[in-house]
């Protein structure tokens, strides 16, 4: 059953960028045996993408005239006014997530949403009830300090393993079901 799923992938210590936003901890890891498949793998599945402003201005910043999603529908969450690149299928949104859930299925038209990058937002849809699965890549490295992954406005129930796949390079990828998570 189609539902919101976050994919992403975040240091031995539970953060996802480091305080300023950097990545370079992470794109050293680019190109790891068994990454590029599993990102396709999930891709297949996906109907739609949902962002925070934040991750799409990165996004547009590091990758310039390349949007990394064509095709796909795009949905981002932000309190600032910002532009699409030309061409691409992005709609700008305000308000609590619950309030796009149903907007957000449709355009997936029976496939998943991809909640991208932002553990702020990820927290969200999981504090709505709403995230159905945290698909995670253990990068094996640690920050020491960062954005956290998920920083929830309370613990969750115990999450269930659905599985679990050693990659390359020493990278782990889990996939768990969250509790309630539609």
């Amino acid at each position: 059953m189609p539902g919101f799923q976050y994919f992403v992938a975040a240091s031995l210590d539970g953060f996802i960028a480091t305080a300023d936003d950097d990545l370079d901890w992470l794109l050293q890891f680019d190109g790891f045996a068994g990454g590029k498949e599993s990102y396709e793998t999930f891709m297949a599945d996906v109907g739609c993408i949902v962002m925070g402003g934040e991750t799409y201005a990165w996004l547009t910043e590091h990758e310039p005239g390349n949007w990394p999603y064509p095709g796909t529908p795009c949905w981002i969450f932000t309190h600032h006014e910002l532009a699409a690149p030309k061409g691409t299928d992005i709609t700008f949104v305000r308000g609590p997530v619950a309030e796009f859930a149903e907007d957000l299925m449709d355009a997936a038209a029976g496939k998943n949403v991809w909640v991208v990058g932002g553990g702020v937002l990820a927290a969200q849809f999981a504090d709505a009830g709403l995230l159905a699965e945290l698909i995670i890549s253990i990068i094996p490295l640690v920050l020491g300090s960062g954005k956290p992954l998920l920083p929830l406005a309370r613990p969750t129930a115990p999450l269930d393993l659905l599985s679990s796949q050693t990659m390359g390079r020493g990278i782990v990828e889990l996939r768990y079901r969250l509790p309630g998570g539609s």
